[in-house]
């Protein structure tokens, strides 16, 4: 049965930046888009960003388009969140998810349709 775990969560000041990783086992993220949501209790899920299978396309929610990426590294099977210049806004639970042969466009972001979804990890951007 395959499962993904995230890491790379914590408390990050205003301004900073944090690396979110998304690493697969019992499957290879080969053949599948990655995708990654937040939440923060009592609002709704949001699409932060998606990745497609092919790796070729991205698609960032206008939230933080111009201060994320997205990567694969294929080496540790996992996909790689950067973001930069974080606000409070930025706060909240990341989850990661994967589609077979999923692509990366607006309707991505919509959390329906996935295979897999991660646990989640805490991301605080705090003083």
């Amino acid at each position: 049965q395959g499962r993904l775990v995230e890491s790379g969560g914590g408390l990050v000041q205003p301004g900073g930046s944090l690396r979110l990783s998304c690493a697969a086992a019992g499957f290879t993220l080969d053949y599948y888009a990655i995708s990654w949501f937040r939440q923060v209790p009592g609002k709704p899920r949001e699409g932060v960003s998606c990745l497609s299978s092919s790796g070729n396309a991205v698609y960032f929610a206008d939230s933080v388009k111009g201060r994320a990426t997205m990567s694969k590294d294929h080496a540790k099977n996992a996909v790689i969140l950067q973001m930069n210049s974080l606000n409070t806004e930025d706060t909240g639970i990341y989850y990661c998810a994967t589609q077979y042969r999923g692509s990366a466009t607006e309707s991505c972001l919509d959390g329906k349709g996935y295979d897999f979804w991660g646990q989640g990890t805490q991301v605080t951007v705090s003083r």
